[in-house]
């Protein structure tokens, strides 16, 4: 993995890092004992061992989602989901015209809405994110602006330091001034949120590799890997 995109500001934290891939597929997020797609193994990508029938995925994805408001989960589900789907095209692009269909559907105000929202933006950002590795030329959300849905999200849900993590993932590589506020509200937000301060204090490229904290706050030259 060697493209490189640079960060040209963020905080709290003064060393240059490199992101050993795109971290919104190559980061498991821990979710402790709740329910996601099934997964076999320790590692970020699927083990080849599943028996798991991707006919389902669309709607099991959404029972997840319907079933849990908790933020990481929902990331974590979305990440699976996208590694199932990543094979198939069709299966992908099914997947997320479900999830822009029900942010339609849910209207303008509440949690389900934001939820909702969220689900689908960072679904989007996510296949983005996936391209990189694979480097494919198609792209199931190819003119979908999955970050302005994110940022809906957001403002739907009120303060939700898990949304702002999310952000701060997704804005790794700008705009500068956003990345800043989201991880400061994520960091701040941790104090009183146990799981989000386990992904925080988890490291994202091994034992010896930045915590997901460090890696969003860095404030020099953070260069996230495409490939």
């Amino acid at each position: 993995m060697k493209i490189a995109i640079t960060l040209l500001l963020a905080i709290l934290f003064f060393a240059t890092s490199a992101i050993a891939g795109p971290p919104l597929v190559c980061h498991p997020f821990d979710i402790g004992n709740a329910k996601s797609l099934p997964w076999i193994g320790d590692g970020w990508n699927l083990t080849g061992s599943e028996s798991y029938d991707n006919k389902n995925l669309a709607a099991d994805t959404i029972a997840i989602l319907d079933s849990d408001s908790t933020v990481l989960v929902h990331m974590e589900t979305l990440r699976r989901a996208t590694l199932y789907a990543g094979k198939d095209h069709l299966l992908a692009k099914q997947l997320l015209l479900k999830l822009i269909a029900r942010a339609n559907v849910t209207g303008t105000a509440g949690s389900a809405a934001a939820l909702a929202n969220f689900d689908a933006g960072y679904l989007a950002e996510t296949y983005k994110q996936y391209q990189w590795i694979t480097k494919s030329e198609s792209n199931p959300d190819t003119g979908f602006d999955g970050f302005a849905l994110v940022k809906k999200a957001i403002q739907l849900r009120g303060s939700d330091p898990q949304m702002n993590f999310a952000a701060a993932i997704i804005t790794l590589n700008g705009p500068a001034g956003e990345h800043q506020d989201y991880a400061a509200k994520a960091i701040a937000g941790s104090k009183s949120d146990s799981l989000l301060a386990r992904n925080l204090a988890a490291h994202f490229h091994g034992s010896q590799g930045e915590t997901m904290a460090e890696l969003i706050s860095a404030t020099s030259n953070v260069k996230v890997a495409k490939q």
